[in-house]
């Protein structure tokens, strides 16, 4: 295997070598012959067609490309396979699947997927630019197309509700744009109450990217037919993947934003707002797939962009149009259609070769930058291994491990029955409800009832606070003491803990803590643990072995009860303090509904 070479340059700096390939006057590095492209510009399959790359981009789109081969061209005969641009992830936060950069083009790579629009706010939350400009270095070394976004929610709304390990603002972002076009776009705007309603910082950063000639991305759960949509967008925002219903997409679309259809690992949300092209009949050239959030276990179990793609063409959408929302949608959207999401003259030679029909989106090959990276189902290139500096991997600072006493509830009572709020976890959707419950008081304390209800807590795990906070969760699902902890807990990633038992959860927390990162759970059989050392979100092992803890971990939920489809990245939501309805921070129940986002008591007055 050899190892990987970047030779992405501007077209300005090869289009003289470009033209002279075209004309059969240059040979070409790489022929592709004897293929039935996907033509995402006219929306048709074309037979017979070839492809001449010269470096990193390609020359010719013809039928006669055999002029353009020499003793040192690598030959690729598709044989009737479909060649189809490389696909890209329009929304996708690489933290969410708990590999580094280089780990995850390894696992997305053979899957076909050759470039994204990344929103790295996961470790931005914890480290501030700096983690940023890490996966952006990163990124850089791998073969991917890979264009970082800069986070705009750090944290995800004002310091009052939450703490994070930073907190960015206008001037912050105009910075990161200074590094180059790779940063792309202003990522998700969840304070989105902000943007509506005039809030200096929220402005100051859409202006920011726009000054620099940047997209901005939106993030907006109000119901479609709000008017505060027609503000949000008249700020400048011009795409938003909090979509569930094909009303959400026709709204969007009609104001001239891109809609963003995600299918991550735990949000099914396609097959629902797909119904505003295949019900409605809008014109899809403003709709994308994305996946959001997808964990390193559905990577390998169902795969990427790919398994996004079949997702769609499953629910009615014809393949090339399905193809066309994860390849030039994605780039027109962002600018970028010179480079990616076509292939015609002028592109970067990121392809795919797809065997089978069509519709199955099978990837037997995948080129980056005009070099063959992956081939059945297997790199062809190595990558080199990514190092993280020493703040990067301690960042879980507690100002004291956890103790049982820390998960009791004091209540307004001594003695007999209150109300309380509490969170109902959703499966398959990000949002959760606003739920409540009678609990038992008993000396001052809140009784848990047999089954039904967990605890949760969130302990602030940066800057050594001691702030902590304690709630009560339904639908986990435990029917034995357990307890679970882990500092991957959007957006902030404090440690966040749920159980049933005030033991086992400082078990669990002291066992996140003593790894610097991840999750544990921990039960009566033992503790299953998935480390995360880089930044409490990331692991420094190779996919594989993540996937595999990941797996184990999921099993030993199972076995405890929590049965939710891919708990964990559900249960990482629980501190997510901008998505309806409640959630928990470090500083206690966050509210959200359509009148904004405040602060609750426990327990109901």
């Amino acid at each position: 295997m050899v190892r990987y070479r970047n030779e992405r340059v501007p077209l300005h700096e090869v289009m003289p070598k470009l033209v002279a390939t075209a004309r059969g006057d240059l040979k070409a590095s790489l022929v592709v012959l004897n293929a039935r492209l996907v033509n995402v510009c006219s929306g048709e399959i074309m037979e017979g067609m070839s492809v001449g790359v010269q470096g990193a981009r390609i020359a010719y789109v013809g039928r006669q490309a055999h002029k353009l081969i020499g003793p040192d061209t690598r030959v690729v005969d598709a044989g009737g396979k479909y060649l189809a641009p490389g696909f890209l992830d329009g929304h996708c936060h690489i933290e969410s699947t708990q590999l580094t950069v280089t780990e995850f083009a390894r696992a997305v790579l053979p899957l076909g997927t050759t470039g994204g629009f990344f929103d790295a706010h996961e470790i931005a939350n914890v480290m501030g630019l700096r983690g940023l400009r890490l996966m952006l270095e990163e990124a850089q070394r791998t073969p991917l197309a890979a264009y970082m976004q800069v986070a705009s929610c750090v944290p995800s709304t004002d310091a009052s509700l939450e703490t994070s390990g930073a907190v960015l603002g206008p001037s912050e972002v105009e910075e990161a744009f200074g590094w180059g076009p790779d940063v792309i776009a202003l990522g998700e705007v969840m304070n989105f109450p902000g943007v509506v309603y005039g809030d200096e910082r929220m402005l100051g950063e859409v202006q920011a990217a726009l000054r620099a000639g940047r997209a901005a991305d939106g993030h907006f759960t109000w119901a479609s037919d709000d008017e505060r949509l027609i503000a949000y967008a008249a700020s400048g925002i011009t795409g938003d993947h909090e979509c569930v219903t094909k009303e959400d997409v026709a709204e969007r679309v009609r104001l001239g934003m891109y809609a963003m259809m995600r299918r991550g690992s735990a949000w099914h949300d396609v097959e629902e707002t797909i119904k505003a092209h295949t019900e409605l009949g809008l014109d899809p050239r403003r709709m994308m797939l994305v996946t959001d959030d997808r964990s390193v276990e559905s990577l390998v179990d169902e795969g990427h962009m790919n398994f996004v793609i079949r997702n769609a063409i499953r629910q009615g959408v014809k393949p090339v149009t399905a193809i066309q929302m994860a390849t030039i949608n994605t780039a027109e959207r962002f600018g970028v259609v010179r480079d990616v999401g076509t292939v015609t003259p002028g592109s970067y030679a990121d392809l795919v070769l797809l065997e089978g029909h069509l519709a199955d989106v099978n990837v037997a090959m995948t080129i980056c930058g005009g070099q063959v990276v992956a081939e059945d189902g297997r790199m062809a290139v190595e990558l080199e291994k990514a190092a993280y500096p020493e703040d990067a991997i301690h960042s879980v600072n507690l100002a004291r491990m956890p103790e049982p006493k820390d998960f009791a509830i004091a209540a307004p009572v001594q003695e007999g029955r209150v109300t309380v709020r509490v969170i109902r976890v959703q499966e398959n959707h990000v949002e959760t409800k606003a739920s409540t419950a009678q609990v038992e008081i008993r000396s001052g304390r809140v009784e848990l009832p047999p089954q039904g209800l967990c605890k949760i807590a969130v302990f602030e795990r940066h800057h050594r606070t001691g702030q902590h906070s304690v709630a009560l969760v339904e639908g986990i699902g435990f029917y034995r003491t357990a307890a679970l902890a882990m500092t991957v807990a959007h957006d902030s990633h404090n440690l966040l803990v749920i159980g049933n038992d005030d033991e086992r959860m400082a078990q669990a927390a002291a066992k996140v803590a003593s790894i610097q990162g991840g999750a544990a759970l921990v039960t009566e059989d033992g503790e299953a643990v998935l480390p995360l050392p880089i930044a409490g979100l990331l692991s420094d092992r190779p996919y594989e072995e993540v996937a595999e803890h990941s797996r184990q971990l999921s099993r030993a939920l199972q076995e405890a009860g929590c049965r939710l489809n891919y708990a964990l990245m559900t249960l990482s939501l629980l501190a997510l303090v901008v998505i309806p309805e409640l959630r928990l921070s470090d500083k206690g129940l966050v509210e959200i509904t359509p009148e904004g986002i405040r602060k609750v008591g426990l327990f109901v007055e």
